[in-house]
């Protein structure tokens, strides 16, 4: 069944966006091809695998793409998009508009992001106790399991972590409480010694997710207020070259990726940041996600004198992976 609201038809023929979570294993794709075509607008849905996840979440042909994992793209750049979605691992939001609706939409000039709702977002945040506690209580309706509410003590750890007030707790420390009696959630809060990490919506958000029958998850969550972030590297060539080396080796997350080693003191990789074991996440604005390491050397050739590299240290690899989120430069616009 299609994950979305039906759509309704407004008085100029235009329909509502339609909101699909598309998730694979690691040897499927997610069954769609993505096109621009001369004369046409727009991210256009094609080549729609039979039986494959997009068609059986209820994507069609011919329908444009608007937003991925929250973000409007209908003004990107068409192969930044689809490094967007190959950048998002095994599970994908999209929003799309029928093809009559968007062309419809366009002729009358309306703007697409104002049919999307402002904020989809779920929150992660990681937060460490002080003498008081974490800085915020949980409630919930007395017997029913998986519903809790957070208060948040003002400037307290959970507040400056970047917690909402009022916000409702998704997932403790990766593992979701839909489960969990408020016994259960009190112990396991207390078995996190001095670090938890919550995944929390807003009311607003909560109720996006629930009308639609999509089930939130970290994926889909704003990292912003996390405390390991992607770091961006700008490198200019020396007489005696970048001064590190690339090597190929498995992740934590079970796949190949490309990790920086050997780098040289005083050269230009160790001036601009680089350390030993990070790991790269994009070449010059575009994610590497699926390339071999042959492939990453030539796109870190592909300019002769620059390159800019996105990265991840071990530590923040590890953690992104326990919360279960994707590589973290892509999660952000």
């Amino acid at each position: 069944p299609a994950h979305g609201l039906c759509p309704h038809t407004d008085a100029e023929g235009v329909g509502e966006p339609r909101f699909y979570l598309l998730s694979k294993d690691s040897t499927e794709t997610f069954g769609f091809c993505l096109h621009e075509e001369l004369g046409c607008q727009g991210h256009i849905i094609r080549q729609i695998e039979l039986g494959g996840v997009a068609q059986r979440r209820g994507l069609q042909d011919g329908d444009r793409l608007l937003q991925v994992n929250g973000h409007f793209v209908d003004h990107m750049d068409h192969m930044r998009v689809v490094q967007r979605i190959k950048a998002s691992g095994n599970q994908v939001l999209l929003a799309v508009l029928d093809g009559d609706s968007y062309e419809a939409a366009k002729s009358l000039g309306r703007d697409l992001s104002l049919m999307l709702p402002a904020d989809i977002h779920p929150r992660l945040c990681h937060v460490t106790r002080d003498k008081s506690g974490f800085g915020f209580t949980v409630s919930g309706p007395e017997g029913t399991k998986g519903t809790f509410q957070l208060s948040v003590r003002q400037d307290g750890p959970a507040d400056r972590a970047g917690v909402p007030a009022g916000s409702w707790l998704l997932e403790l420390n990766g593992d979701s409480v839909k489960s969990y009696s408020h016994t259960q959630l009190t112990k396991k809060l207390k078995q996190s010694g001095s670090k938890v990490t919550l995944l929390v919506a807003s009311s607003a958000v909560e109720e996006f997710y629930r009308l639609r029958g999509l089930r939130v998850t970290a994926a889909l969550a704003d990292p912003a207020w996390l405390p390991f972030k992607a770091r961006e590297l700008h490198l200019v060539k020396g007489p005696a070259g970048y001064g590190f080396l690339l090597k190929e080796d498995d992740c934590i997350s079970g796949g190949i990726g490309q990790f920086l080693w050997e780098v040289d003191e005083g050269l230009p990789a160790e001036q601009a940041g680089m350390k030993e074991g990070d790991r790269v996440l994009a070449v010059n604005g575009e994610s590497i996600e699926g390339l071999d390491h042959e492939q990453t050397v030539l796109r870190i050739r592909a300019h002769e004198e620059r390159v800019t590299l996105l990265v991840i240290d071990p530590a923040g690899d590890e953690f992104y992976h326990s919360v279960g989120l994707g590589d973290p430069g892509w999660s952000c616009p």
